[in-house]
């Protein structure tokens, strides 16, 4: 077998697995790996300006093509600067491999510079993490973190590689290398056909699409479910877009922030709850006693210890997303005809119709809430938004209607602010035919602006759409109503409203509009699209709103605090919307 330099090997493999594109900053300890990658006609690498954003960016790109991501950087702070990163990513099941150096192997237990044990620290939030101290095991050691981050639950994984070890040859043959099988867990059979028992039983069954769905893209096979059962569909947060926001079917958000008021309406009123790929994450249940009330459940998800994490099921199912679904519609359609709409399948179009938030706001500052409907109205259903954490990111999960899988990407479970900044980055390059539209506020954009530059300089063209109201404003509200203070949260200056964002974005040969008036907001939406595109760099419109808006929130899903004017409909009130909540 022929010999070559490990880290030529590593390369090769990472082109095999698919990877065309990685994310990182070279350092001295990881330089023998960026030797080989030179090389490659295959692989693009992009020099982001924070390990962080390395990791967000191969998150974001992760994502959007449902194949594993790729952050590489150096010894030291560049994997530690990694681990918000690797536990945004384990959170929400996305596949991504970060590759570090590493000092040399006879000095790493002396306390060098730039010497730290990284796959200890990170094995809290990654699935696996490798200190390799042999050359020989590298090329192994990469197909097996590969099939790790896809397999079962999918997660991040870590890859340590001392500067010596790098450095090595092996014998390595690409030819007759592959990349490993990866297994998908099947559904026990007798325990489908339960569930399609209770499924049947039931008077006000909801079907409860979860991240996992995604993860499998088993989004149209379950929507398929759906309406051969003619059960109303709740997504959660990380499963919006799976089904679309006009299908009659669909019935809101559950959850004590990023609800909907129908949402939360019909899924009080049910009577049994079928999920496939979802955590029961607390912004979704609130209260777990008025979440789990006397509605039984039906659990089903890849990894066997999430079943009975938040509360034990009625029936738990271990199984892929998609053999899953697959099985219940063989098995439906086994014991029963297709089924006609019902009372309790139409109140999913009828309770979005009729329960709504106020939107059409002419106020000057803005409200948040009129952006949002500028937003549905401006872009198309196959835009993709990307947002993370704040109040803007529960408005836009109570606001947007989305109506097509993978256009809507938040990260659920860690929250980091400035997430979407290299995230975006890292979607457009993955979608590049895409409108790619990043949706954020003022605090968590200037956490990573940095990778605009990244952009900037690899002619990487997407949106940003900044809610500027010079506060930490998610901290801001429950300051307020639950501690009955105002201190450290406001991070306004100048004007009341912190940086100039427009100059900001100049600065780095990027675009920027400042808008103050609701009727101006379509237009600074179409210029940015129109000379990002034209100009290939980012663009940003930054809404300066109303400062102390609130969100509607609460700690259980019967008990959500709407502080702002809501619209209920008569159930025979006609079933065009008036313009006035459109």
């Amino acid at each position: 077998m022929p010999k070559m330099p490990v880290m030529d090997a590593v390369v090769k493999i990472l082109e095999s697995e698919g990877v065309d594109v990685c994310f990182g900053i070279p350092g001295a300890a990881i330089l023998p790996l960026y030797k080989s990658l030179s090389k490659s006609t295959k692989i693009k690498h992009l020099t982001m300006r924070h390990e962080e954003g390395a990791t967000h960016a191969a998150d974001g790109w992760a994502r959007a093509t449902g194949k594993v991501g790729v952050a590489i950087g150096t010894s030291g702070p560049a994997g530690t600067n990694m681990v918000t990163g690797l536990y945004t990513c384990q959170g929400d099941s996305i596949p991504i491999v970060c590759i570090t150096g590493q000092v040399l192997k006879s000095i790493m237990h002396k306390e060098p510079f730039q010497g730290v044990n990284i796959a200890e620290i990170v094995k809290p939030v990654v699935k696996k993490s490798y200190c390799v101290l042999e050359t020989a095991q590298i090329p192994n050691v990469f197909r097996e973190a590969f099939r790790i981050a896809r397999e079962g639950r999918p997660g991040p994984v870590l890859i340590d590689l001392p500067l010596d070890v790098q450095r090595g040859e092996v014998e390595y043959d690409p030819d007759i290398d592959a990349p490993l099988e990866v297994t998908k867990a099947a559904p026990d059979i007798r325990k489908i056909r339960r569930a399609m028992e209770m499924l049947l039983k039931a008077e006000r069954p909801i079907l409860m699409m979860g991240g996992g769905v995604m993860r499998a893209r088993a989004w149209d096979t379950f929507v398929q479910l759906a309406e051969y059962l003619q059960i109303p569909v709740i997504p959660t947060y990380m499963a919006e877009g799976g089904i679309g926001f006009n299908h009659p079917l669909y019935g809101g958000r559950v959850g004590c922030q990023t609800n909907t008021r129908a949402g939360n309406k019909l899924f009080l009123e049910s009577d049994l709850v079928l999920s496939i790929g979802n955590r029961f994450a607390d912004r979704h249940t609130g209260d777990l006693t008025v979440y789990r009330g006397e509605r039984k459940f039906i659990h089903i998800d890849i990894e066997p210890t999430q079943l009975g994490k938040v509360f034990p099921p009625d029936l738990g199912i271990v199984s892929d997303a998609k053999l899953a679904v697959e099985a219940l519609v063989r098995v439906a359609k086994e014991m029963t005809p297709k089924r006609s709409s019902s009372d309790w399948s139409k109140k999913a179009a009828d309770y979005k119709r009729r329960f709504l938030r106020k939107m059409d706001f002419d106020n000057v500052p803005i409200k948040p809430m009129r952006v949002f409907k500028e937003v549905n109205e401006f872009f198309d259903p196959d835009t993709v938004f990307v947002t993370a954490i704040s109040l803007t990111q529960i408005w836009s999960g109570q606001f947007q209607e989305i109506q097509k899988p993978e256009t809507y990407f938040c990260c659920g479970q860690a929250g980091p602010l400035g997430w979407e900044v290299p995230t975006c980055l890292g979607m457009k390059l993955a979608k590049p035919n895409a409108q790619v539209v990043g949706i954020v506020g003022d605090y968590g954009f200037q956490f990573m602006l940095g990778d605009l530059a990244t952009a900037v300089e690899h002619n990487v063209p997407y949106v940003m759409l900044l809610l500027n109201n010079g506060y930490l404003g998610l901290i801001r509200q429950p300051s307020k109503y639950v501690y009955d203070m105002n201190y450290g949260v406001n991070i306004g200056y100048r004007d009341g409203f912190g940086p100039d964002f427009v100059k900001l974005m100049e600065s780095f040969g990027a675009l920027g509009k400042r808008v103050d008036k609701p009727e101006d907001i379509k237009a600074a939406l179409a210029w940015a699209v129109e000379q990002s595109n034209r100009l290939k760099v980012p663009a940003l419109v930054e809404v300066r709103i109303e400062r102390e808006t609130d969100a509607a929130m609460g700690v259980s899903i019967d008990k959500i605090v709407e502080r702002e004017p809501v619209i209920d409909l008569p159930a025979d009130a006609p079933v065009k919307e008036p313009a006035a909540v459109r």
